[in-house]
């Protein structure tokens, strides 16, 4: 039995397509596919989560108007431009 806090195991089946895509991004990544799988699935909630908190405060306050989601928009595309700029180690 290993010491400390072991992670718990979890076993799945999924299409030969995203099987090949999974692996290659895992390679690509330097990463295990455990790994590469626990990135995806925290990004995955992370996702979840600020879609129910948007959903929350439109909910409190009223849908957000075009200008907001233009400006939303065209932060999200500076953000995505800086962080494909930046490269992580090797």
């Amino acid at each position: 039995m290993p010491r400390g806090n072991p992670s718990p195991k979890l076993a799945i089946t999924i299409d030969p397509d995203v099987h090949e895509n999974v692996l290659a991004a895992a390679a690509r990544d330097g990463v295990s596919v455990s790994a590469w799988m626990t990135i995806a699935a925290r990004e995955a909630l992370r996702r979840r989560a600020g879609l129910a908190a948007v959903a929350l405060w439109e909910k409190q306050h009223g849908r957000f108007s075009a200008d907001e989601m233009n400006e939303a928009r065209s932060s999200l595309r500076a953000q995505l431009r800086t962080s494909r700029t930046v490269r992580r180690p090797a």
